[in-house]
């Protein structure tokens, strides 16, 4: 598609002036309004401009129409006194969406490649990039990863999406990175409590050992050997016990008749000295042998009594003292190793919990993989479906190649040829190439642009800075 007409009316500096298909070179020097034809244009197609003012001064209203070869007619007006107007026809009727019409007939590179040539390598990609003819949209996105990733421009280029979804700082590279080193740390904390752990640790063994039952248990065995023990030592001193009733039946008895000695002595001494007093004396006397009498019935009563609480109790001890002990040493070396090792109960848990967390971050971070992967595959099988406009075009980790070479790698001439090809490689674009500023090349790199432009067929519009007070136009 070329442009047949180009009509400026009003624009910067322009008052009115008219262009055909012809391509051109405009000199002169710095302030002559070079640069308002190509700035003319580029508002046309973009709706945008860098200057302050527009519309030429002392005007209401600016205008630029631009016709093509193809049957597209171009007419949009700058106006301060009402709305700005655009019309775009093909063959004579309205286009709908036509600035989604206009941004399709044309690259960046088109319409400044000496400002290509000067951006840094980061610009230069994009721009490349999105040369590629790839329909993608988010619902494309949630497709194949199954969520819209974070921390991405999804304004770029396709692989530029795809290369910032892989990447180091991308969320999902670092999230793993997260992931990994959560489960290096947990890995660590399993390995301690592991090694903390007795050899051959059986936590189900412990687990369901019930250990107040076998306390219970013991307690009962223990208790009945005691009861043993004393009943063996109870039997044993039956004999010691018995004398020492005896023998305490025996003082008092002796106590006794010394008592009555005595006093048998005293009643004789008072008899001899109170004969007044015999008679009663001799009736109490006579008593004396029944009250002693009295006195050893009970002293007996209190021996029987002493003696046959001691037979009962040795008949008890009897039914426990032949008795076997009963050994728990064995039940007592279990519950002690049952009270050691339930203690590990708790951290072997831990370490099964931490094992379980370990396996879900696992998952994670293989579905993180295999979402990096996949956004690493992902262009090699778009380039192989995707209209790519440039021979020698490939995409490498992002980055865009030109028969093997980083768009930064290529000299400066082959980034204006690149330009060029940029411009033929659609056919139904406007082939047309605005050439600002072609004093900052050098004087062999612009005549090979412009020789090129010439050998595809293709209009330039170019400005270039000289000495010369006028506007001069020379047609190439």
């Amino acid at each position: 598609m070329r442009a047949t007409k180009i009509k400026i009316k009003n624009l910067f500096g322009i008052k009115e002036t008219e262009l055909d298909g012809r391509s051109i070179e405009i000199t002169g020097t710095n302030g002559t309004g070079k640069t308002s034809v190509i700035d003319s244009i580029r508002y046309a197609l973009t709706n945008q401009s860098d200057r302050e003012f527009v519309i030429r001064n002392g005007e209401s209203e600016g205008e630029i129409i631009i016709e093509t070869d193809s049957g597209l007619h171009i007419d949009r007006k700058k106006r301060t006194e009402q709305s700005d107007y655009k019309s775009i026809k093909e063959n004579g009727k309205e286009v709908s969406a036509p600035e989604t019409v206009l941004r399709q007939l044309f690259t960046p590179m088109q319409l400044d490649p000496v400002a290509f040539t000067q951006m840094d390598k980061k610009e230069q990609n994009r721009i490349i990039l999105d040369l590629i003819d790839f329909s993608w949209d988010l619902n494309w996105i949630k497709e194949q990863f199954g969520e819209i990733p974070e921390g991405v421009n999804y304004e770029q280029n396709i692989l530029q999406v795809l290369n910032d979804i892989q990447s180091e700082n991308g969320e999902y590279f670092k999230n793993r990175q997260d992931i990994n080193r959560d489960i290096r740390n947990k890995t660590a904390f399993i390995s301690d409590i592991a090694q903390s752990l007795p050899d051959g640790y059986m936590p189900e063994v412990w687990e369901s050992y019930d250990l107040g039952e076998n306390y219970k248990k013991l307690q009962e065995i223990q208790a009945r050997n005691n009861k043993i023990e004393r009943s063996r030592a109870y039997r044993d001193s039956y004999d010691n016990k018995i004398r020492g009733i005896q023998a305490d039946r025996e003082i008092k008895i002796t106590s006794c008749e010394k008592a009555i000695a005595s006093e048998r002595e005293n009643l004789k001494a008072d008899i001899e000295r109170l004969k007044a007093e015999i008679i009663a004396y001799e009736d109490k006397l006579s008593t004396l042998d029944d009250r002693l009498g009295d006195k050893i019935k009970v002293i007996d009563a209190e021996f029987e009594k002493a003696k046959a609480e001691l037979d009962s109790n040795v008949k008890v001890a009897d039914q426990y003292a032949d008795l076997e002990i009963t050994d728990c040493s064995e039940l007592q070396s279990e519950i002690d190793e049952a009270e050691d090792m339930k203690q590990y109960l708790n951290e072997y848990h831990r370490m099964e919990r931490m094992q379980e967390e370990v396996r879900e971050l696992k998952k994670q971070s293989d579905e993180l993989t295999r979402k990096i992967e996949l956004a690493r595959t992902l262009p090699g099988e778009i380039l192989q479906t995707a209209t790519i406009p440039i021979d020698g075009f490939w995409v490498e980790n992002g980055i865009p190649l030109i028969n093997g070479l980083p768009v930064s790698n290529l000299s400066e001439g082959e980034q204006l040829e690149l330009c060029v090809d940029v411009a033929l490689s659609k056919p139904n674009t406007l082939q047309i190439i605005l050439i600002d500023g072609a004093e900052k090349l050098s004087d062999s790199n612009r005549e090979r642009l412009y020789q090129k432009c010439k050998e595809k067929g293709l209009q330039f519009i170019a400005t270039r800075t000289t000495n010369d007070n006028e506007i001069g136009v020379t047609y190439l």
